[in-house]
């Protein structure tokens, strides 16, 4: 009989157990250089305490041996009825069954919480096509009654940029959005900015397309975005950050890269212009700057990754303007209990 337990976080050998699945079942279906979160930073956010999620992870036993892992995010501020999970079998043990009762043990563990509403991903290559049809994750998530509430792409960017189309992007921006300073910054969020920088970050998850996904605001925590600071250097990354403000001085933009210490990518966190400053190419604008920066200070990244909303036209095609390529398809799902 399958026995899903939960690990202790600040077991190494249970968490080395945990991220050895994870990352062999993303890279069984995504190829085998796809950039996965790498064993440290995983093993720092799982060790995180934070007053507003509680991350579990989860291994199951079968006959003795490990077979699969589970992991499972409870917001504790908002969106209190909500639970993200994720499943992941060993590729060798595919098709037996495990997957399906982590999954069902997970659901349970939710449902225990006060979780009525479930959210999960899957992702595939781009050439595999939009609809996803025979990929195991998808295929896994219709069986399970999960519904396709929002289809992602991420697209990928060799560095560095040539600085002609640089200078070419931000004259072309400048033109539209005179009145607007940048500011540009590496590492922790300047304090004059802050309080500004989690009123935007706060809302990117309602302001971005959500498509079906039933999401409630976030509240606004200069406290949590410290916190998760702290945890970005625990994690070995390191965060580059620009903002537009108005001539009030307000915070109107921003866009925020992170580079990965241990595998050398950098990738584009939240970009998000305030709805009353929108038209301005202040989008562009911010980054065009903050990609100057990172060439300037990380000058050995090679490639950055994003994530876009298939719907998010607008930003998608700053991103081509970029010269970012299409990668992957992302499947963001969910399910009502």
């Amino acid at each position: 009989m399958l026995q899903l337990t939960q690990i202790d976080p600040f077991d190494r050998a249970s968490v080395d157990l945990w991220w050895d699945i994870y990352a062999a079942a993303e890279r069984a279906d995504r190829g085998a250089n796809t950039a996965v979160w790498t064993r440290n930073e995983s093993r720092h956010e799982l060790q995180q305490r934070t007053e507003t999620i509680e991350r579990r992870a989860y291994l199951a036993i079968l006959d003795g041996n490990v077979v699969a892992s589970g992991r499972l995010a409870l917001p504790l501020r908002d969106n209190l009825g909500t639970a993200a999970l994720g499943v992941h079998v060993t590729p060798a043990l595919r098709r037996r069954g495990t997957g399906t009762a982590v999954l069902n043990a997970l659901e349970t563990a939710a449902r225990s919480a006060g979780r009525s509403i479930l959210t999960s991903n899957a992702s595939w290559p781009y050439a595999a096509g939009d609809d996803g049809t025979g990929i195991p994750g998808r295929e896994f998530a219709r069986r399970h009654g999960y519904s396709l509430a929002l289809g992602d792409v991420q697209s990928r960017l060799r560095l560095p940029l040539d600085a002609e189309l640089l200078d070419d992007l931000e004259q072309e921006a400048a033109a539209h959005n005179s009145g607007y300073t940048l500011r540009s910054w590496i590492g922790n969020i300047p304090k004059d900015l802050v309080r500004d920088w989690a009123e935007l970050d706060a809302s990117l998850d309602t302001e971005a397309p959500v498509g079906g996904l039933d999401i409630e605001p976030t509240t606004v925590d200069v406290a949590a975005v410290r916190e998760n600071e702290m945890l970005l250097a625990r994690q070995n990354r390191r965060s580059y950050g620009t903002a537009a403000q108005d001539a009030t001085g307000r915070m109107v933009a921003y866009t925020q890269l992170v580079v990965s210490g241990d595998d050398g990518n950098a990738y584009q966190w939240g970009t998000l212009v305030r709805r009353e400053a929108r038209g301005h190419r202040l989008g562009m604008a911010v980054k065009v700057a903050n990609l100057r920066m990172l060439q300037q200070h990380a000058s050995a990244v090679r490639s950055l990754h994003t994530y876009n909303a298939g719907v998010n036209t607008q930003m998608r095609a700053i991103n081509r303007a970029l010269g970012f390529a299409p990668s992957e398809h992302l499947a963001e799902f969910q399910k009502k209990l």
